[in-house]
């Protein structure tokens, strides 16, 4: 049986603050934690009126207005939660977050009990992802992804299971791999395995590991993914694929820590953070019988979705800057830029591939460029086609090219170059004056043509 000194210990010993109140909500014991988040001592603090602790903040105002502690569970018992900043005696400002439990009737000493928990490094760790374009190999600057990097860097300090979904393409391993590196399990080992690159009778051996003779062709004994990854962090990436007969045995690695090899009864104990990721829909699966609802639940106590890329097309010329910068590391020689008009049907496409089919255009548009600047031409036809600049610019330059004023322009000798301003003029009024047309028919960039336009006096304004 616990003491009271033992009790009294023990809540000392919390990171979380605790007050206790009586009814009439003056403040009857508390522990060491709330007197340090508070900035007062044990003996300033006990009998005062829980409201005034926090002056000046909704919570307080609220209790003062209503006579009671409004953080108590309402009816359905669900808990309140307040979020809070609290200035302490010594002007330091401290973001507190708040809720209250009522103690049982028969306890003689207090009421209720508010609890306390200090949010300044959850606070920090928000302001740095605010302040993020990049978290790991993710990159963006859009609302969607400055709340990923936040959910990511809040989830990264948790053992919890984390459930990554999103579709294919989005970045779900990036995802997974900054979880690790964020986390407290940074220094040991990160093992991803592709579940849907192995055939059951397979899967079970990459995970579990084998003894040697265990099925033929074990020849020798053999350590699993698990055990590779003990001390560190396990990607289980499309755990969609992962058929029933495994999903059996990655819940009791789930539950009890432990893992048996194939032809072996030694059970093994491993410290792992198991991640998941997948683009199925898991919970269709649960309703059909295809996942099993208890591994399901286990796997995503903090689920993480990674928006597609349609649904971040701000972030397009970010991520097209940095993968041109990491194709061109490749291709020694190569000294490329995106033209703007490139970068507008980039913008316009829908990717259906999402990040990985957005690096896979760029490849091909740096293979198909013969110059020092990506234009929209050069780009894969299902992007160049579907933006509308570039699709009525094809019918323009099939008008240009019927009345033979770019074959004049690009085979004339140098002697009839004197022509040029005629061609110039020519090829905005096919255009309609669209500048943005005009130099894709010609096969310049719209600086070079706006040069040449202000070298021959044409009108810069036409649009």
């Amino acid at each position: 049986m616990i003491t009271l000194r033992g009790l009294v210990q023990f809540l000392d010993n919390l990171e979380e603050g605790i007050l206790f109140l009586d009814q009439q909500r003056n403040v009857v014991a508390i522990n060491e934690a709330a007197s340090r988040m508070l900035g007062q001592n044990h003996e300033t603090i006990m009998n005062t009126l829980c409201p005034s602790l926090f002056r000046g903040t909704a919570c307080a105002r609220d209790c003062e207005k209503a006579g009671y502690c409004t953080l108590m569970a309402d009816a359905q018992h669900e808990k309140k939660v307040q979020d809070l900043v609290v200035q302490r005696a010594d002007g330091r400002l401290i973001p507190l977050r708040m809720w209250a439990m009522l103690l049982p009737a028969d306890e003689p000493l207090a009421y209720c009990a508010v609890v306390l928990r200090d949010r300044s490094h959850e606070v920090q760790l928000e302001e740095e992802a605010s302040n993020k374009m990049q978290l790991g190999g993710l990159i963006g600057n859009s609302t969607v992804m400055h709340d990923l990097f936040r959910q990511i860097l809040r989830a990264a300090a948790s053992e919890a299971g984390i459930l990554i979904t999103g579709e294919s393409g989005t970045g779900k391993e990036l995802v997974g791999r900054a979880l690790h590196d964020n986390s407290s399990r940074a220094k040991g080992p990160y093992i991803r395995v592709h579940c849907a690159a192995f055939p059951e009778h397979l899967l079970e051996g990459e995970l579990f590991g084998h003894a040697r003779g265990a099925f033929t062709g074990a020849t020798t004994a053999r350590e699993g993914r698990f055990e590779a990854a003990d001390g560190g962090t396990l990607l289980l990436d499309e755990i969609g694929e992962v058929p029933l007969s495994v999903q059996v045995k990655l819940l009791r690695v789930l539950q009890e820590r432990e893992i048996e090899r194939l032809g072996e009864n030694q059970t093994r104990k491993v410290d792992v953070r198991i991640i998941a990721a997948t683009h199925r829909d898991l919970p269709g699966m649960v309703s059909r019988g295809e996942f099993r609802a208890d591994l399901y639940y286990r796997l995503r106590v903090l689920p993480l979705h990674l928006p597609a890329l349609r649904d971040r097309l701000e972030d397009i010329p970010l991520l097209a800057n940095a993968m041109l910068t990491n194709i061109l590391s490749r291709h020694q020689g190569h000294d490329l830029q995106i033209s703007s008009e490139a970068l507008d049907a980039l913008s316009a496409y829908n990717w259906p591939g999402n990040v990985r089919e957005l690096g896979n255009a760029l490849e091909y548009a740096v293979v198909q460029t013969d110059g020092t600047t990506i234009l929209t031409r050069h780009l894969p036809p299902e992007v160049r086609d579907s933006y509308p600049a570039f699709s009525r610019a094809r019918t323009d330059t099939a008008s240009l090219h019927t009345t033979g004023i770019m074959q004049r322009y690009y085979r004339a000798p140098a002697q009839q170059k004197g022509q040029e301003k005629e061609i110039l003029l020519q090829a905005l009024k096919v255009t309609g004056g669209n500048k943005a047309a005009a130099a894709e028919n010609l096969g310049m960039s719209r600086t070079t043509l706006w040069k040449k336009l202000k070298q021959y006096g044409i009108d810069t304004d036409v649009k």
